[in-house]
């Protein structure tokens, strides 16, 4: 049986760094910068914005939508944390539990927003019933370079307007566990290196045992 400790202190490091740049954001590149930083010009750039929606500026329609949203999250943050730890001391790939941890971080760092930002950053919608889980998620990072149309001879876009999708760093975590875990699924699937794994957990608790029955001689 293995801990699944360091792998809630991962996602607990990247929900920090998360809220610090949300935060940074909010209350230093708006007031200072008027919302915005060029890191690359004419390609990347800090853009302050907010939605009340998914990653990627996506969202539930209706009076209840983003309520319903909210209660989402918070439903399947419980399960992967749940899931998080049930893989762990299963012995399950390392590379396995990392990416769900990632993805357990940016869920709740846009929980946190969802909860929190519409009462202590006042950034509700104005026709919301209550701020709270009501609070609209903060995207700052965009990649304006990529803005334009569609050559021609790429299929089924082409010829149409882009508009990159802004982001932030809970969406960026969410997204980079889910790629990772699909392009390595069946690495992380393993059965064999389960097995392995397990038969190295045995063999370390027998020596364990042995150890202790040898002092107690």
């Amino acid at each position: 049986m293995k801990s699944a400790y360091k792998y809630f202190v991962f996602a607990i490091i990247l929900i920090a760094i998360d809220q610090t740049i949300k935060l940074w954001m909010h209350f230093w590149v708006i007031p200072k910068h008027f919302g915005e930083i060029d890191i690359i010009p004419d390609f990347f750039k800090l853009h302050y914005i907010t939605n009340r929606g998914m990653a990627f500026g996506m969202e539930l329609g209706g009076n209840y939508g983003k309520l319903i949203l909210t209660l989402f999250r918070l439903v399947a943050m419980s399960v992967i944390a749940w899931y998080l730890a049930h893989l762990s001391n299963k012995g399950t790939h390392q590379g396995l539990l990392w990416s769900m941890a990632a993805i357990l971080a940016g869920a709740i760092g846009n929980v946190i927003d969802s909860i929190f930002y519409g009462v202590f950053l006042n950034n509700a919608p104005y026709d919301a019933e209550t701020p709270w889980f009501h609070g609209q998620v903060i995207d700052m990072f965009y990649f304006n370079g990529l803005d334009g149309y569609w050559p021609d001879w790429v299929p089924y876009f082409g010829g149409s307007y882009n508009s990159t999708p802004i982001f932030n760093f809970a969406d960026a975590c969410i997204f980079c566990g889910v790629v990772t875990i699909l392009l390595f699924q069946n690495k992380f699937t393993d059965k064999k290196e389960v097995e392995r794994n397990e038969v190295v957990l045995t063999e370390i608790s027998d020596e364990n045992n042995n150890n202790e029955h040898e002092s107690q001689e």
